[in-house]
């Protein structure tokens, strides 16, 4: 069995921009600190929610060693650092590595894509040029590309491979996963509507974008989860069902972040081509948010 990077509720956190575009490192220090002084367990930077594809790598690599020193060991780190070049993404990680990265994420090539062959062999590459361990990304719906749960199971005997963010939303495939790995890889939902499903076959938390808004109340779904009270965690999963399906009725994270502002939380706008929230879903949005008493 391997090292578990972490457990329970990791933050997929927002990085916040001011109105000319740069990077908001006060806003982005103040959400750090919120995050770790209410239950949150980890925090992923430059992921998807926090809009990496459009950051220079000058951006990517100093947005990474902010989050490392502005957390100061209080909970891991862990770095966006995949790329669908297998070169970058290998220098990306080593230089993560390097700045203090607890673990790294690393998403499926995109758009050039690869055969399972090249999967397997673009993640071994980033794997054994770092020492510290990785989390597999799985997410077709944006890179058009699935891990085969063969493929995974080769890469659960790597060292530095000990994780798999599952967010295809097929769970008939985690099941799979879980039972082709066993103890040899961790599985984290990468999905905030199923982290009580995902958990119940054996996975050891979420990577969230609702941890943004709500990290205690993400963090007890996980730690009743952890405690074996499903039946307590599905109450709070269904709870907040109507808010997660909102934060993703238009393309992540464009609704997270207009959450956050409306919430009075360093976001700002999001880099384009995303833009600014539609009036009918926003409405959706603080719907919900009304709902459980947040506005």
């Amino acid at each position: 069995m391997k090292n578990t990077i972490f457990t329970g509720a990791a933050v997929a956190i927002i990085t916040p921009f001011l109105e000319d575009g740069s990077i908001d490192f006060d806003g982005f220090g103040t959400n750090i600190d919120a995050q770790i002084e209410n239950g949150t367990d980890a925090i992923v930077v430059c992921g998807t929610t926090g809009e990496s594809s459009t950051m220079t790598d000058e951006e990517h690599r100093e947005c990474i060693r902010y989050c490392v020193e502005r957390t100061a060991h209080r909970v891991p780190v862990i770095a966006g650092t995949g790329s669908n070049d297998t070169h970058y993404a290998v220098e990306l990680s080593q230089e993560a590595e390097k700045l203090g990265a607890d673990g790294l994420l690393l998403v499926t090539p995109y758009y050039n894509k690869t055969t399972q062959a090249g999967l397997y062999e673009h993640f071994k590459a980033i794997a054994d040029s770092v020492s510290i361990p990785s989390i597999l990304y799985n997410i077709p719906g944006r890179t058009g590309m699935s891990i085969a749960v063969d493929t995974v199971s080769r890469l659960a005997d790597h060292p530095n491979i000990a994780a798999i963010k599952e967010a295809s939303g097929n769970i008939s495939y985690t099941a799979q996963v879980a039972a082709a790995c066993g103890d040899r890889i961790d599985i984290y939902s990468g999905n905030d509507d199923m982290i009580v499903p995902i958990m119940s076959l054996g996975g050891k938390g979420v990577i969230s974008v609702l941890s943004n808004i709500l990290p205690r109340e993400t963090h007890e779904i996980t730690q009743l989860c952890l405690d074996n009270d499903f039946q307590a965690a599905g109450v709070l999963q269904l709870k907040y069902l109507d808010l997660i399906n909102s934060l993703f009725c238009e393309v992540n994270p464009i609704p997270v972040k207009e959450a956050m502002n409306r919430l009075g939380m360093a976001a700002g706008p999001c880099r384009m081509p995303l833009t600014r929230m539609g009036d009918k879903a926003a409405e959706r949005l603080c719907g919900s948010m009304q709902k459980l008493g947040m506005l």
